[in-house]
């Protein structure tokens, strides 16, 4: 039902407020929070992506059962460690930021599903595919460990490009709170922008050659010799592909200038990235690729701030605006050219700084007394996670040697 018209006084005063909750000024908390929810998504993207590199290199790097054995054996003890990480940085987005956690489950439902999904069938694979000693069944596994390491692999570039490149939005000037603006896209929105499809085709490419590297650093023999062969030419892909989205990003979505700094130092971390792989130096590249992915994520945060979620076109739910002169406000109106000029905000009698561009930290955010409940627990239990994951990586640093994987011991078929 659409909403009745208001007076020319009361419509105003329901333009100042929407305006009031989308361009306000984010706390210190809230900024605090933002970037603390960009360092749990570097550190799964980073941990997380070297385990998904193994997973889509799996299937032709190992060339036989005990390669592939001896590939799985490397991340056995640490990829359901690394799965910690993005739950905590979802729970602290549903905590810290409710109204970014609803718009992005809302706007990007079905393809977090399918990462969903995905990670399911691939966490079973891992457990499953010993279980019969079978050679069908072992190579079924083997596609569901790679499919489900690819598919999530590419969505998440697609997920966080559209978070950057902007999401259709519908606002409400008479709601209150997070009723105040949705979503207002579908499925094909997500998957139609040339800029968010290449964001899918970068982090496969750069898990990719972020897995292949740590395949080298961890293994033995022939299976290490094919990996560092491969390594060099994935990590010139990878490169090429992340030069053009990120130099895209801070042309055309870019919130902020300073980002530039982020894309000069992915741009010499990838490009080092390369000259150790032909240098051989695989230690030095897994840590150069790292500060790249790292790099990757400042630039996506930093691209939207002082958003969460930028907008690519904001339309007005209701009438109740119709009736402000000299502006066509009505149900279905594109209020971006309002919203989003300074110029135009001010020449309606609004004391704005800068222009509406999306869904606001400020409006997205819990309230004060929850987030510094939150900054105590984090400041307590974040180090323990911390020494946990690091002592972890330590204790199964060592490399594994395909030769010495015992054969099969799988149970036997059943006929």
């Amino acid at each position: 039902m659409l909403t009745e018209p208001l007076d020319a006084d009361t419509a105003l005063d329901a333009l100042k407020s929407l305006i009031e909750f989308l361009a306000g000024t984010p706390s210190a908390l809230q900024i605090l929070w933002f970037g603390l929810i960009a360092v749990l998504w570097t550190g799964y993207l980073v941990l997380e992506g070297f385990d998904f590199g193994v997973g889509m290199a799996f299937p032709f790097l190992g060339k036989n059962d005990r390669e592939k054995r001896a590939m799985l054996t490397t991340i056995g003890p640490l990829w359901d460690g690394n799965e910690v990480w993005v739950l905590t940085a979802g729970g602290a987005t549903f905590a810290a930021f409710p109204e970014w956690y609803a718009t992005l489950f809302s706007a990007a439902y079905l393809p977090l599903f399918l990462i969903l999904l995905a990670l399911i069938v691939r966490n079973v694979g891992f457990e499953y595919r010993g279980k019969v000693d079978s050679d069908r069944w072992r190579k079924g596994w083997d596609w569901a460990i790679s499919l489900g390491s690819w598919l999530p692999a590419v969505l998440w570039g697609v997920a966080f490009a559209n978070l950057v490149a902007g999401v259709p939005a519908r606002v409400d000037p008479l709601q209150i709170g997070t009723t105040k603006i949705l979503y207002g896209g579908n499925f094909f929105d997500l998957v139609s922008n040339p800029f968010c499809l290449l964001g899918g085709v970068v982090t496969a490419l750069l898990f990719l050659a972020h897995g292949t590297i740590f395949t080298s650093m961890k293994t033995t023999g022939d299976l290490e010799a094919r990996a560092k062969a491969l390594a060099p030419k994935l990590m010139i892909a990878a490169t090429a592909a992340a030069a053009v989205w990120a130099i895209w990003m801070q042309l055309a979505y870019s919130n902020n200038t300073w980002t530039w700094g982020a894309v000069g130092i992915a741009a010499i971390a990838l490009i080092l990235a390369c000259l150790f792989t032909f240098g051989n130096k695989y230690g030095l590249a897994f840590t150069c690729t790292t500060a790249g992915i790292a790099s990757a994520v400042v630039l996506i945060f930093g691209s939207l701030f002082p958003n969460v979620i930028n907008a690519s076109k904001i339309t007005l739910v209701g009438d109740a605006l119709s009736a402000i002169p000299g502006v066509d406000l009505v149900d279905g109106a594109d209020l971006t050219p309002i919203l989003t000029s300074v110029e135009t905000l001010q020449g309606l009698g609004f004391e704005v700084e800068r222009a509406v561009t999306g869904l606001p930290i400020v409006a997205a955010s819990s309230s004060d007394l929850t987030l510094k409940l939150m900054t105590i627990v984090a400041c307590v239990l974040v180090p323990v996670v911390l020494a946990y994951q690091a002592w972890s990586i330590w204790v199964f640093r060592k490399r594994v040697n395909a030769d010495r994987i015992p054969a099969s011991t799988g149970l036997a078929p059943t006929k």
